[in-house]
């Protein structure tokens, strides 16, 4: 059953689409896949959004590299169509990322995924360069090291060179780059990692950004849509005050969670409302994709929070996509049960299903049936 009345509350406003406007990448010399895929995310916006989920191929709830599975595919027969996927620890040679996950065995999945016509999307938890401790050394000024000129420019560049080898390896069989929806230095407006609010200027912020899109460009990179990301902001000025230009950008997003304290989603929903309000019109303008680019509600306690809450939060609004964070099951240090997305036995699992049947939400085999 569609649940149109959740969707009575977006303004007509919000409705406005792109899908006249010719979207072009920031890289002009961008690979032909890569702006293939750009144009298609432009086109199934118009359809409905494509659901994501982080690490989904990897493990989940009480497994791990069991091949083909995934606790989404478990409970509705398919996979996302967004897979997200983490390097930290790509930059210190750690054969495994911050979750654990092998980079070998990340790579064959990401290829695999792309044969099946999946999308893959990678963020970025890098150490601080100034201390050699993890992304959340949220000490100020550490991301003024790395910029040209100053003492820790050289490993910077020597990061990014990890990187641009990561990208360029991922091929598919006919020996193309994989298009990869790249989110480096994530939820901005947080004041929670190195790269983030107070710990740098807007110009030092946008320095870096533009050094590293060039850098990897410089590299042979040309496989990368670029996702400019924040946590949470209340207008324009806010979501703009650390953004690099609309030649160093592509798609537009931001970060957000429910909380405990939250359980009628009541919060989440308007905050979500709210934040996509302002994007819209900033994207109308730019001519550019907005996303959710991680959000959930920890073990979903909910039963209809799929259809209830999710669904309710991106209302009309026209997205690209939206990615659940990961499931990694029992959480020994806090004693609980860590997954945003549901399995088989869960709580939320025939919403789940309710959800997956939309006509607006979009999973793997859904995206060429929706580009005919």
């Amino acid at each position: 059953m569609l649940l149109t009345a959740v969707f009575i509350s977006a303004s007509c406003e919000s409705q406005k689409s792109n899908s006249n406007t010719i979207l072009s990448l920031s890289d002009k010399k961008a690979t032909p896949e890569t702006q293939s895929l750009y144009k298609n995310l432009n086109t199934l916006s118009q359809k409905g959004f494509l659901f994501g989920h982080q690490d989904d191929l990897a493990y989940g709830v009480k497994w791990k590299y069991e091949d083909g599975r995934s606790d989404v595919k478990d409970v509705v027969g398919d996979y996302p169509a967004v897979y997200g996927w983490d390097i930290a620890g790509l930059e210190n040679d750690k054969p495994n990322n911050i979750d654990g996950v092998p980079f070998s065995k990340m790579k064959q999945y990401i290829i695999d995924a792309n044969a099946r016509g999946g999308i893959s999307t990678i963020s970025w938890h890098f150490d601080n360069p100034a201390t050699g401790k993890n992304a959340w050394n949220n000490v100020p000024n550490s991301l003024k090291t790395i910029l040209p000129g100053a003492e820790n420019h050289k490993k910077f560049t020597s990061w990014l060179d990890k990187a641009a080898t990561f990208f360029l390896s991922l091929k598919d069989k006919n020996g193309k780059n994989v298009p990869i929806l790249f989110r480096p230095f994530h939820e901005l407006t947080g004041g929670w990692f190195w790269w983030g609010k107070g710990n740098c200027t807007p110009e030092e912020f946008k320095t870096t950004w533009k050094f590293t899109v060039d850098y990897l460009q410089k590299k042979g990179v040309h496989n990368l849509i670029y996702i400019y990301n924040t946590g949470s902001f209340s207008s324009e000025a806010d979501f703009l005050a650390n953004y690099p230009g609309d030649n160093y950008a592509d798609i537009l997003s931001f970060d957000t969670y429910q909380n405990n304290d939250d359980p009628n989603g009541e919060k989440f929903i308007n905050e979500v409302q709210n934040q996509f309000k302002i994007l819209n019109e900033i994207s109308t303008k730019k001519h550019k994709l907005i996303a959710l680019a991680e959000a959930g509600y920890e073990a979903i306690p909910d039963p209809k929070w799929w259809t209830g809450t999710l669904l309710k939060a991106i209302g009309d609004y026209k997205i690209s996509y939206v990615l659940l964070w990961r499931n990694h099951g029992w959480q020994e240090k806090e004693q609980k049960m860590h997954y945003y997305a549901p399995f088989s036995g869960q709580v939320s699992e025939k919403d789940f299903v309710d959800f997956y049947n939309l006509d607006q939400t979009i999973f793997e085999k859904d995206i060429q049936k929706k580009l005919k």
